[in-house]
């Protein structure tokens, strides 16, 4: 791959990220905050994002990639999606708000593929060159979180202006990236959207653990994008978006790890102590305040560990698990029920909890947090007890 094109497709990722990180992580303190919204609300407006990540497929595989090139589709995406952000600035009922989200996540999540899709059909080797590529979405989030940190936009309008002028800018910048064409001559259909062909990869244990545990880890995933943000606020932290970015910052560190990692650990053990960081995490966030504030910086700091060690990991399992026969229906399968299905039910069940431990408007954070911390140790068991691959290797 020249270097030209993988500076290109590294841009590519640092304005995705920016869009999503200027509002993702801070949403739920605007809703909070700035709207009156209920735990319930903020939790539907989370789940506004799975279910766009449910549709986004059929999107992509039965239109964007058989008719158009895929860095034109991402080109007007990014700025449908920049108009859509325009409207919900002027939105004040939470209820509204849901709508309008919901139209602005289906616009974007497609996105997410496409970039991934743009990348991969570029690079010649996955698990060596696509980290790298794919740690400049990282970058990107640690510095829109030490913009919005530092001026103070967390609770308000200004973190989806910023989204707004980030997704008007990768709009225009898409129609110059590597030309992705589409692909006609392949019948894309619904069975191969919901990745279907790839059922016959669950003859092999192994993977089926894999794909359940991916589900079911997604739901505690979900607590932490929806209410880290305003727990640790509330514990009397400050600068709150400012320390939270310590945690890409470790998601860069071991996203370059990841191919140490593998040659180390193999994926199983890498899997495993991705499990583990999570329990560890929501007690801290569980039991950390301004008296115990190491806690609530070991509970950020973990996020690196937490995500690559699983989701970028368990990525590169699939990939090469699947082969070439089963790969777009494998990845398509893995990402409806994790985005789609696992974060929805944990967007949900997180404000149902956040509404269940609140009293006289004060929120009981070391019971909230429990909940995913219990969620995890499950699957962490479960995923001990009976996986068994440690090696990354292609099926014919």
């Amino acid at each position: 791959m020249k270097n030209a094109t993988r500076f290109q497709l590294m841009a590519m990722m640092f304005l995705l990220y920016f869009i999503w990180g200027s509002w993702y992580g801070q949403m739920s303190k605007y809703l909070f905050t700035a709207l009156g919204a209920s735990g319930a609300q903020v939790g539907n407006a989370y789940a506004a994002f799975s279910i766009a990540q449910i549709i986004a497929p059929f999107f992509v595989g039965m239109i964007a990639d058989r008719y158009f090139a895929a860095q034109k589709v991402l080109g007007v995406l990014s700025l449908a999606g920049a108009a859509l952000l325009f409207v919900l600035t002027g939105v004040d009922d939470p209820d509204n708000f849901f709508w309008i989200i919901l139209a602005y996540c289906i616009s974007f999540a497609p996105m997410m593929s496409l970039t991934t899709s743009i990348a991969m059909q570029q690079v010649t080797n996955s698990e060596k060159d696509f980290p790298a590529i794919r740690v400049m979405g990282t970058v990107s989030w640690i510095v829109v979180s030490n913009i919005i940190g530092y001026y103070g936009f967390g609770d308000n309008v200004m973190i989806f202006k910023i989204s707004m002028v980030a997704s008007a800018f990768l709009g225009v910048y898409s129609f110059f990236l590597p030309d992705t064409p589409p692909k006609p001559s392949t019948k894309t259909s619904f069975s191969d959207i919901l990745g279907l062909d790839a059922f016959k990869l669950f003859k092999d244990r192994s993977f089926a653990i894999f794909f359940i545990s991916s589900l079911l880890i997604c739901i505690p995933l979900s607590f932490y994008y929806a209410m880290a943000n305003p727990s640790l606020t509330d514990s009397g932290m400050t600068n709150v978006e400012n320390k939270m970015s310590l945690g890409q910052a470790s998601e860069v560190v071991f996203m370059l790890l990841i191919p140490l990692a593998f040659s180390r650990l193999g994926v199983k053990w890498m899997l495993v102590v991705g499990l583990i960081a999570w329990i560890i995490r929501f007690i801290g966030f569980g039991y950390g305040d301004v008296n115990n504030e190491w806690l609530l910086y070991m509970a950020i700091i973990l996020h690196g560990v937490c995500y690559d060690f699983f989701f970028v990991t368990g990525q590169i399992y699939t990939d090469s698990k699947a082969g070439e026969k089963y790969r777009s229906s494998a990845q398509g399968l893995i990402s409806i029920a994790t985005y789609g299905i696992g974060m929805g039910i944990g967007s949900w069940l997180a404000g149902l909890v956040a509404d269940m431990y609140t009293v006289n408007g004060v929120k009981d954070w070391t019971s909230i947090w429990m909940v995913p911390a219990g969620i995890a140790a499950i699957v962490l068991v479960l995923f001990v007890l009976f996986f068994k691959d440690n090696k990354v290797k292609a099926t014919d």
